[in-house]
């Protein structure tokens, strides 16, 4: 089973994304009883917060987008979702998110400030390495920018981290294949989820596109 469930700024966009999601060949489902072998996709409104809970309460592995701005309630789609999209990226994330014959790891950068994701297999604290945002001239940057991958990179501590998440990495996840889970998410996070995380989760993706056999994302939820 491959479920998607999609939440929006509002019902229009929501069911846009849905129609999105069923041509590109997912079964839609209106709740979580509906669960069967096949690709999923279930639309959720107003946040979609207390089913969330539930998914997570009986450990449902679901992919979580947010298509459009903010829906403005706490612990729902917008703040946790996995990938934030826009109506011109549907159609690619679907067909990206399908069932898959190779693992995908996704790693994604968030901050603290807007809540941790919540089935991260991996969960990683960054806020022990020293921040960029204390330095004037790599304030206004982000992880993206060299000067401030360098600033966190040079770090010893960064360094040892990473290396030690890609080797546990690389041994959970056939463990995780197993199971039948394809799909698993490292998650680091920093204050703002805009310099110390994105470098640390744009590194290990980079070390990870390396590897045979293997998918990867590299997301930044809190910083476009």
């Amino acid at each position: 089973m491959n479920l998607v469930i999609v939440g929006a700024s509002n019902r229009e966009r929501m069911e846009s994304a849905i129609a999105e999601f069923e041509a590109a060949g997912y079964a839609r489902i209106e709740e979580l009883e509906g669960l069967r072998d096949a690709d999923l996709v279930l639309g959720v409104s107003d946040g979609g917060a207390e089913l969330l809970r539930e998914a997570d309460r009986r450990a449902i592995k679901y992919v979580l987008v947010h298509d459009g701005g903010s829906d403005g309630h706490p612990g729902g789609t917008y703040e946790r979702a996995h990938h934030r999209i826009e109506a011109g990226q549907r159609r690619e994330l679907a067909e990206h998110l399908h069932g898959r014959s190779r693992p995908l790891v996704t790693c994604l950068a968030f901050a603290y400030k807007n809540g941790a994701p919540s089935d991260a297999a991996l969960m990683i604290d960054a806020r022990f390495l020293d921040n960029p945002y204390w330095v004037p001239e790599l304030r206004d940057l982000s992880g993206r920018d060299p000067e401030v991958a360098d600033f966190v990179l040079q770090q010893p501590a960064a360094r040892r981290l990473l290396d030690d998440i890609e080797r546990i990495v690389g041994e959970l996840l056939p463990l995780y294949q197993e199971k039948g889970r394809m799909h698993v998410v490292v998650a680091f996070g920093c204050t703002g989820g805009r310099h110390r995380s994105v470098v640390l989760a744009s590194e290990l993706a980079r070390r990870l596109e390396e590897r045979d056999g293997v998918d990867v994302d590299f997301v930044t939820r809190d910083f476009d």
